[in-house]
């Protein structure tokens, strides 16, 4: 049996979540900094882009046609960044994360051999991580995405993911077997990034780079050893700057809390294919291993790719490495058989 074409990084759109927090306490001034962080001539772009990829994001036989045009079989979705809403307070949290838990589940059944799912956790809510995972894991679906950092609950310091406040839910995610698909969205670099769409196009690797060095040199890595997490754009700098944090790990007594080099933690962790460049992504291969890369479109959005296959075919990988990466890596991954 040929082994299926796997994208792991698509989005799907809940408009019930948009529902929910319309008119609440807390989404002006999130929308505000938003608009802040990405600047006039950005938004005004993005409203049109998402509004034509509205079908897409939303209709499953959409999605699915569209998915037979790019050769790809199976995709895993996950909700749309826009639905994070880490400004909730408690209640309206576990709210969002149950309606896009239900909301993703429902999105993925109408076609359930050929889409997966993930859901959310309140992240600015670290003692309802556990339960929103468990309830997403209780709908069918594979695990949860998550930002690269979120506001502390009622003003406490923000909440990293290296943060104690969230051993329990690193805890059940490994004893799950859950999957955690680390996609930031904003960068707390804010208006320095406010032309030229540098919001995304620098910002997001640069909050991939923080969040999975959080996780390395904090240790969470030591004590989960068996934690499944995906990073979204290819990890972003990291992998191709790991050299930096190796040279800070054996010179640098104040960075030895890791057990190992960092780089070696490379080799743990599942990243996309999605870094735009065939050089760059035979240089995150070479670092993690073809075993731990994946491929990823973020489909349908305009920062993605249209043709996963062919970005992963201009890398000109090995015959091994190229199937692993296709598909082979992340049906191992979810366990399809």
């Amino acid at each position: 049996m040929t082994t299926p074409t796997v994208d792991v990084h698509a989005h799907v759109l809940l408009p019930k979540v948009e529902e929910a927090v319309a008119g609440q306490p807390g989404l002006a001034r999130a929308q505000g900094l938003d608009a802040r962080r990405n600047g006039p001539a950005a938004l005004a772009v993005n409203g049109p882009m998402v509004a034509e990829r509205v079908p897409r994001l939303t209709d499953a036989a959409v999605r699915l046609a569209a998915m037979d045009a790019q050769g790809v079989d199976i995709q895993l979705v996950s909700p749309s960044p826009s639905h994070y809403h880490y400004w909730a307070g408690p209640e309206l949290a576990r709210r969002v994360c149950r309606l896009a838990n239900e909301g993703t589940a429902a999105h993925c059944a109408k076609a359930p051999d050929r889409l997966y799912g993930l859901g959310l956790v309140p992240l600015q809510h670290p003692g309802l991580a556990v339960e929103s995972l468990d309830h997403a894991l209780d709908q069918g679906l594979r695990g949860v995405e998550v930002s690269s950092h979120a506001p502390g609950p009622a003003g406490t310091r923000e909440v990293e993911l290296s943060d104690r406040r969230l051993a329990p839910f690193w805890a059940r995610a490994e004893e799950t077997g859950a999957l955690v698909f680390l996609h930031p969205f904003g960068c707390t670099l804010d208006e320095r990034l406010d032309q030229w769409y540098l919001s995304n196009t620098v910002g997001q690797p640069t909050e991939n780079a923080v969040a999975l060095s959080h996780l390395v040199f904090s240790g969470v890595l030591d004590r989960h050893p068996g934690l499944k997490l995906i990073a979204a754009h290819g990890g972003g700098y990291l992998p191709t700057h790991i050299g930096r944090s190796d040279h800070a790990w054996l010179v640098r007594p104040d960075a030895q809390v890791p057990a190992r080099k960092p780089s070696s933690y490379l080799k743990r962790l599942y990243f996309d294919s999605l870094v735009h460049d065939p050089h760059v992504l035979r240089e995150l291969v070479r670092t993690a291993g073809a075993g731990q890369v994946l491929l990823g479109s973020d489909f349908p959005f305009d920062m993605g790719t249209d043709d996963p296959l062919g970005a992963l075919r201009a890398a000109d990988l090995p015959d091994a490495d190229f199937h692993a990466v296709r598909g082979a890596n992340a049906a191992a991954l979810l366990n399809l058989t």
